[in-house]
């Protein structure tokens, strides 16, 4: 697992989320990141309305 997917992974479950959830937010950001063929920390606000 990526340092940043760690985190991400680890900031939902200090904030209770399920783990359900945690597994379908981190999905939708690989997904996201893969659409572009980038790092998500490389992408911004407009990458996202493209989305």
């Amino acid at each position: 697992m990526t340092h940043l997917r760690q985190r991400m992974h680890e900031d939902l479950r200090l904030r209770n989320f399920s783990e359900r959830t945690v597994r379908h937010y981190t999905h939708t950001v690989a997904e996201f990141a893969k659409y572009f063929h980038k790092s998500p920390d490389q992408l911004g606000p407009e990458d996202v309305r493209s989305f």
